[in-house]
């Protein structure tokens, strides 16, 4: 059976990328500033107890299930959301560290393996760690309304991989040109 598939079909995988979806858009939105009166502040408790307490609580129910991909994924971003959310708006050299060891985590599950949408949200989320690192070293708001923009984006793919998921629409591209019998000529 095709990986992507298979791959993340399960209720815990559903409401995990759900509660990271949720996360990521609360974070990214309040990171771009382009709603008026909200700002990254406004995220904390949403990154608490969403992508902090619920999603460590799906990663210990994913490993538990025995979901390699999901069950370590979950419950180390829910473990990171907390700390963020309990850093009490860190700013500076500090935050920046956070963010860095908070990006290599994302880079690490994007280069782990799992489906593609999965690999898709982490890759896009560590892009934004990163710019949001960079711009806490250097004291760039541009970089860290850009890095909102990728966690933005981060947080429409998990939401797109859970209800795909739980609706059963496709969650990969397929690998055909155009379809039966059709070949690429080179």
């Amino acid at each position: 059976m095709d990986e992507d598939a298979s791959a993340g079909r399960g209720i815990t995988t559903v409401a995990g990328r759900l509660a990271l979806a949720i996360t990521l858009l609360a974070f990214g939105l309040g990171h771009t500033a382009v709603i008026d009166g909200v700002s990254a502040a406004d995220a904390v408790s949403i990154a608490q107890y969403v992508g902090g307490v619920a999603l460590f609580v799906a990663g210990l129910v994913a490993l538990r299930e025995g979901d390699a991909a999901g069950g370590p994924a979950f419950s180390v971003l829910g473990a990171l959301w907390f700390t963020w959310a309990v850093s009490d708006g860190a700013r500076g050299n500090g935050a920046g560290v956070f963010l860095l060891l908070f990006a290599l985590v994302a880079l690490s599950l994007t280069l782990a393996g799992g489906d593609r949408l999965g690999r898709g949200v982490y890759g896009l989320f560590f892009v934004a760690l990163l710019l949001m690192a960079v711009a806490e070293f250097a004291g760039n708001d541009g970089l860290t309304k850009a890095g909102g923009w990728f966690a933005v984006a981060a947080g429409a793919v998990a939401w797109y991989a859970a209800t795909a998921a739980s609706a059963h629409w496709p969650a990969a591209l397929s690998r055909r040109a155009a379809g039966r019998g059709v070949t690429a000529t080179g």
